[in-house]
């Protein structure tokens, strides 16, 4: 019996053929990816636009001149009210604290029983007297009737001549203490002597005072005045009429006007004193501490938009965009405020190129995408 061995032999080659042609697939797949990596590192780099911008140059603008100071809000002038009567007891307060009060209003009474009554025996003495100057003057008359007579001696008629000047004296005297009687009756009312707000109260029902005695302190027509503390080299700036804002501690700013500058300066602090009048002093009070702002003038300052400057750490920066759409932070010295826009003291060149907003999204080489307007 006769063995075929072509089948063997066939099945051999179509293995080995097989196995040829998966070896030669596998080293070009190894020669593609030993490929990859240089071509990845051969092709350029793109990065994507972090944020559309739009850009802006400083330009001049024209910039409030300012000075800063600090001081003390006071009374315009305050006003002691006290009393004329001696020894007299306070019957009625008709005011407190805070009371806003008219010229001419009554703010206290005291008790004018004993008054009236040294009133009433002035006013008798004053009649008693008017009828002893009735009966001198009508003595007097005929005395100057008869002196040509001869039927009184020279003597007489003196002595009723000089009874009549004495009782017009003695008249007089009375009907002055009967004035003095009154303006010490008038005394019993306590006046306000101008229009204000009572600041301080020490009357107190049913108190002796004496004359003199303080009642009540009050603010002169409500008025209010910020006295600023000025380093004297700054004095020759500050006019009188100069518009000043005041702002007090939590509250708003208040308008006010420089009404004149203090002729001397303290050898101590070199500083001045400026009285600047509250216009509407709001809710400022005496005895507050503010700061404020003396409008000197304009003068010219390049500035940028206050959403180009970035704050950050202390300093403040502008995102500067290169020919490439790249950003990058630049430290920048900045300056006086006005509206929307800050003045650029130093560190950014005339025609630099900044991010105009946005800057808080971006940081340094981010790429933008430059917008015109």
């Amino acid at each position: 019996m006769t063995l075929k061995s072509s089948p063997p032999t066939l099945w051999s080659a179509v293995a080995l053929t097989t196995l040829s042609l998966a070896t030669v697939l596998a080293l070009q797949a190894r020669a593609a990816d030993d490929k990859k990596p240089a071509a990845a590192a051969s092709a350029p780099a793109t990065g994507k636009a972090a944020l559309t911008v739009t850009l802006t140059q400083a330009r001049s603008a024209s910039i409030p001149v300012r000075l800063a100071a600090n001081g003390n809000i006071a009374a315009w002038q305050e006003a002691s009210v006290g009393t004329e009567a001696n020894g007299l007891r306070l019957a009625q307060v008709l005011v407190n604290v805070g009371e806003a009060v008219r010229r001419g209003q009554v703010l206290a009474t005291f008790a004018p029983d004993t008054l009236q009554a040294e009133a009433a025996q002035t006013a008798a003495s004053v009649a008693e007297a008017e009828a002893t100057l009735a009966e001198a003057r009508a003595n007097a008359q005929r005395a100057r009737d008869l002196q040509v007579s001869g039927a009184l001696s020279a003597q007489q008629i003196n002595q009723y001549l000089t009874a009549e000047r004495t009782a017009q004296a003695r008249l007089e005297a009375q009907q002055a203490m009967a004035k003095m009687q009154q303006l010490r009756l008038a005394q019993t009312r306590v006046l306000a002597p101008d229009d204000g707000i009572i600041s301080a109260r020490s009357a107190t029902v049913g108190a002796v005072l004496p004359a003199g005695q303080e009642l009540f302190r009050m603010i002169r027509q409500s008025r209010l005045e910020w006295r600023a503390e000025v380093p004297a080299a700054d004095l020759g700036a500050i006019k009188a009429g100069q518009a000043v804002q005041v702002t007090p501690p939590n509250l708003p700013p208040v308008k006010g006007r420089v009404r004149m500058v203090a002729p001397t300066v303290d050898p101590q602090t070199r500083n001045g004193l400026v009285y600047v009048d509250l216009v509407q002093p709001g809710g400022a009070k005496a005895g507050m501490f503010a700061r404020g702002e003396f409008e000197l003038g304009t003068g010219s300052a390049m500035t940028l938009p206050q959403t180009a400057v970035l704050l950050r750490d202390g300093f403040s920066y502008v995102l500067r965009v290169g020919a490439d759409s790249r950003v990058s932070e630049t430290k920048v010295r900045v300056g006086r405020r006005s509206g929307d826009r800050i003045e650029i003291l130093d560190g950014l060149p005339a025609d630099a190129r900044v991010v105009e907003s946005g800057v808080g999204f971006l940081g340094d080489g981010d790429t933008v995408k430059v917008v015109n307007k």
